[in-house]
């Protein structure tokens, strides 16, 4: 068959190129949790390798517009007013409230910012708040979002981070970093995974000549606690800079407490030299990644509890996914509302390649064996690589020649030590019974073309989803999904693109005197700074410069 130069690169194959969206998947055999080997023989035959590539892209439909986000009716999120008056829509009892603040594939784009997912559950209403929060992930240009949100640094005290990548933690700088004065007055929690155990290859490199790479360690200090203990270094300047602020509370609880409360898997400790109880205490929570919390036939087995808090009955685990190298991993949250029996569960797997963890834990066996499936299944997708490339170029069709064939190469390449294409995705679906409630596709360039593209890959996998919407959806950013037990509402949250920091109600809150004080124990913000050079205002220099009020 001739290749056409508008769909087919240089030395791909049809069959390759069908291989790359995901609609060559029905012939593979995968490994399951317990080492067996799984025949990946879709119910719905969806992995014809014959199938034209042409169905599938160009879809001729808008690059520039995500519609169906566009008609989802809005919504205020909740917060409060500088009084501690509630503004917006608050969570009713019984919901579990997701809010994508971020759902892009690097590099983040004006849409769309990289990833980050907001979980609120319940409500307080002594508190007149959630009853508990979450952050999964916190990537570039997400707190601009979090903001206009009305979600204070205050509200950002828990972040459980799937993998060390830089468009899932570079914003944690801002939440670290400006949290303490704003009005995040205890420390920052973060959950992430433990050493990756993969050795060094400038030990014995395949390639003799191969130098530039050195021979030691023999194994990477790699997992979250020595990411949180750089981190909290390379801020020493903006901490210090800032520490003429009060950063702690007297009665903040012991990290023996915390972790008890929380039901951590151990105590942690801070990764710096700070206080337990301090704003600029970063503490990592360092999480056996390699654990899957199943036996062999698929039932939980307890071993892989991140957080468990009986008094908002919110609990996180986690599990190993295929992403770049060891330590990547999937979250599960399950939430049991006020007076019912069975929780309300999201599984966010983040980046991975297809892998038969998260169907299982999207089964969701209970002791007995019973599959009770999960209400929000959100994971990752990308495009084809020859989509993928096309839009890197520029391009509004597949390519030719050198660099095309070498751009195509590297997504690729990407993808097979990655991510999940979009037939993939597909028929991981099939492969679900139950199905969740809602599956949602994120870390995706979402527009209404690369949807329908990945749309119609899905569709080869699951016949039965006709169209977006109650079966299936590609997240977006401020993209809020309130959870029920009997439904689940799509909704746009309705935001100011101009608003400032979250109002900072007054807090009763008794303070330590900041690091940087005055003999009678207030702020000293000239402690660190030389005036010599300084241009005094006219009221204090008495020449005629500038007023002292800023006017």
């Amino acid at each position: 068959m001739k290749k056409s130069k508008k769909t087919m690169s240089k030395g791909l194959t049809r069959r390759d190129a069908l291989k790359l969206s995901g609609l060559a998947l029905g012939g593979l055999a995968f490994t399951g949790s317990a080492g067996k080997a799984i025949a990946a023989t879709s119910k719905y035959g969806g992995g014809n390798p014959n199938a034209p590539l042409d169905s599938f892209y160009p879809t001729h439909n808008d690059t520039q517009r995500y519609k169906y986000f566009e008609q989802l009716k809005p919504i205020t999120p909740c917060g409060k007013d500088i009084k501690g008056k509630l503004t917006g829509t608050k969570l009713e009892p019984d919901e579990m409230r997701i809010t994508f603040m971020g759902s892009a594939i690097p590099m983040a784009r004006r849409a769309q910012a990289e990833m980050s997912i907001f979980v609120e559950v319940g409500w307080d209403k002594d508190k007149q708040q959630p009853l508990d929060q979450f952050i999964f992930d916190f990537g570039c240009g997400v707190s601009a979002n979090y903001q206009a949100c009305g979600v204070g640094y205050g509200r950002m005290d828990k972040i459980f981070i799937n993998h060390l990548h830089g468009d899932h933690v570079s914003d944690l700088i801002h939440a670290y970093g400006f949290g303490p004065s704003s009005n995040r007055y205890s420390p920052l929690f973060v959950w992430g995974n433990k050493p990756s155990g993969v050795p060094n290859p400038g030990k014995n490199p395949p390639v003799t000549n191969s130098n530039n790479y050195p021979n030691t360690p023999d194994y990477y200090d790699d997992g979250v606690q020595a990411f949180c203990t750089h981190l909290r270094e390379a801020l020493r300047w903006h901490t210090e800079s800032q520490a003429f602020l009060s950063s702690a509370y007297e009665s903040y609880p012991s990290l023996a407490e915390i972790a008890a409360n929380w039901g951590l898997p151990y105590v942690p400790a801070p990764a710096g030299d700070d206080p337990s109880n301090d704003a600029y205490a970063l503490i990592p929570i360092g999480l056996d990644w390699w654990k899957t919390g199943l036996d062999d036939e698929g039932k939980p087995t307890g071993d892989n509890i991140a957080y468990n808090n009986l008094t908002s009955r919110s609990k996180v685990l986690h599990y190993p996914v295929i992403h770049c190298r060891k330590g990547s991993m999937g979250y599960k949250l399950e939430w049991t509302p006020p007076g019912a029996q069975e929780p309300l569960t999201m599984i966010y797997s983040s980046d991975t390649k297809p892998e038969w963890n998260s169907i299982y834990h999207a089964i969701n066996k209970d002791e007995d064996g019973n599959a009770r499936g999960v209400d929000v299944f959100i994971h990752e997708m990308v495009p084809p690589a020859e989509v993928w490339a096309m839009k890197s170029q520029g391009l509004t069709e597949p390519g030719s020649g050198e660099m095309w064939d070498k751009t195509v190469q590297a997504m690729i390449d990407v993808q097979n030590s990655s991510h999940t294409p979009q037939g993939a995705f597909g028929y991981m679906l099939s492969q679900m019974d139950p199905r969740p409630r809602l599956p949602v596709v994120t870390h995706f360039p979402v527009a209404d073309d690369t949807v329908a593209c990945a749309l119609k890959s899905v569709q080869a996998h699951c016949p039965d989803i006709k169209k977006l919407g109650d079966q299936l959806v590609w997240s977006f950013d401020l993209m809020v999904l309130r959870v029920f037990p009997d439904r689940i509402e799509q909704r746009r949250a309705e935001v100011n693109d101009f608003s400032f920091n979250p109002p900072v109600p007054l807090s009763d809150k008794k303070k330590y005197a900041p690091k940087y004080h005055t003999e009678d124990g207030k702020p000293d913000p000239f402690f660190q700074i030389d005036t010599e050079a300084e241009i005094p205002s006219t009221e204090e220099g008495g020449e005629e410069t500038y007023r002292k009020d800023g006017y």
